[in-house]
């Protein structure tokens, strides 16, 4: 196994660049990482749109958030392969075909996960909020959204760290992520197939267990400011009953 590192570990690492196409872990972490930062914003509007009060609204949202959800990624990426060139008149790589489905995939679950963030907040905040006189859209940029995308920053990494192993999907396509490089060593060497595809599990683990760990990590930083705010309001509501009047003995 250490040798077919030593003599492979470029390949797995960065595929073929600078003498080819980037490919290995690199281009699995940037793969998983852009479909996650495209799929932030788009995951916000779905997520806006599943609590909106109209109908119009609501109902394309839902729609789209349960199909995506209801299917394997696998036909998410067929649909795109497919449909992506009949609509633009133009062939499409596989790593555009993988981000667009990608992106499509986590807008959906990304979506359900910030309106959970957004539920989860008190109602008195938006009833406050539009009590001083601001809109229903302010509010939600100004109070909700930030309270709501701070809570769900561990659920947010957890899905970063999904989106690294659905990569794996692309070799399908021949996206030349980590997958796609390990079955490249397999092809040649031919008779080691199980340590080549050890090496490739390992890989997997280490990275999706870094990203888990620093989810925990982001969990607790969250429950300890949580518990803090609420010390500090239970203090504050003390002090108000012990002294309603301040200033007046």
């Amino acid at each position: 196994m250490f040798e077919i590192l030593r003599d492979n570990w470029t390949l797995l690492l960065i595929g073929q660049y600078p003498h080819g196409p980037l490919g290995g872990i690199v281009l699995t972490i940037l793969l998983s990482l852009s479909a996650l930062v495209i799929a932030f914003p788009l995951g916000i509007l779905v997520a806006l749109a599943r609590i909106s009060p109209f109908a119009v609204l609501r109902a394309p949202a839902t729609g789209l958030v349960y199909m995506v959800r209801g299917v394997p990624l696998l036909m998410v990426i067929f649909w795109v392969y497919f449909l992506v060139p009949v609509l633009t008149g133009y062939p499409v790589t596989g790593f555009v075909t993988m981000l667009c489905a990608l992106v499509v995939y986590d807008s959906a679950y990304l979506g359900e996960i910030i309106r959970a963030g957004i539920e989860g907040l008190p109602r008195g905040q938006m009833e406050a909020s539009r009590a001083l006189g601001l809109s229903y859209l302010k509010t939600m940029r100004a109070v909700i959204l930030p309270q709501a995308l701070y809570n769900v920053v561990p659920s947010m990494v957890t899905q970063f760290v999904s989106t690294i192993k659905e990569t794996s999907l692309g070799y399908i396509i021949n996206v030349q992520e980590i997958s796609f490089a390990a079955d490249q060593i397999n092809n040649r060497l031919l008779t080691k197939p199980f340590p080549v595809y050890l090496i490739l599990a390992l890989s997997y683990f280490a990275l999706c267990y870094a990203l888990t760990q620093l989810a925990h990590f982001l969990e607790r930083r969250v429950t300890r400011k949580r518990a803090g705010a609420r010390v500090t309001k239970a203090k504050a509501s003390a002090v108000a009953l012990a002294d309603p009047l301040p200033g007046k003995n």
